[in-house]
């Protein structure tokens, strides 16, 4: 599987395969390539951070960027574990202990894959507002955009974390899960109105 196939599955709306998760992670990591050339146009303009910093925020942001297409073709192998899951067969009791057992490890991998994403999405985001205001002012338009897109992918992973809790069996993986939703929820809006009141 690569990235293309992710591709090319997202852009059909017949394949029923890549959904939102795989499209999150693909945003992020164009939010990421934006945030990072948004900082390579700052190196040398005395934009009010140090040409270190923007360096190191662009080689940050291509790591991110790669990490995340990554993270596209994951969120849909994983979805695709799901679906054997289900294909196994039910026919006796103990091959339906057997299927839900598996449904419900394929669906932890399903919420973990996003959640993975989820934290990356919000270290570009995180860039992203750290530049506003000191960064080029000609790519001020990028900025926004690679920002925009690093807050929707984190919202729509933790959309796929949610959709995927009501699956997984194991209550200390639920209880992890519904933890790291509400720390996230929570910290982005607080990062979110320190951002504004900046």
């Amino acid at each position: 599987m690569t990235l293309e196939d992710v591709m090319a599955r997202i852009y059909d709306s017949k394949d029923f395969t890549a959904g939102g998760g795989a499209a999150s992670a693909v945003s992020a990591a164009m939010a990421a390539s934006l945030v990072g050339m948004v900082a390579r146009l700052s190196v040398g303009k005395q934009c009010g951070l140090s040409d270190e910093a923007y360096e190191k925020t662009a080689a940050e942001m291509d790591e991110i960027s790669l990490l995340l297409r990554d993270g596209a073709v994951r969120d849909l192998e994983a979805f695709l574990g799901i679906k054997s899951a289900y294909a196994l067969p039910k026919a006796t009791e103990t091959e339906k202990a057997l299927r839900r057992e598996a449904v419900g490890k394929a669906a932890y991998v399903a919420a973990d894959v996003p959640r993975r994403n989820a934290l990356l999405a919000l270290k570009v985001e995180r860039a992203a507002r750290d530049m506003k205001g000191r960064s080029n002012g000609n790519a001020g338009s990028d900025l926004e955009v690679g920002a925009v897109f690093a807050r929707a992918a984190v919202g729509g992973c933790l959309a796929n974390i949610r959709a995927n809790l009501g699956l997984i069996k194991d209550p200390e993986r639920v209880a992890e899960l519904e933890t790291f939703l509400l720390e996230t929820e929570t910290d982005g809006v607080e990062e979110r109105k320190a951002g504004k009141a900046e």
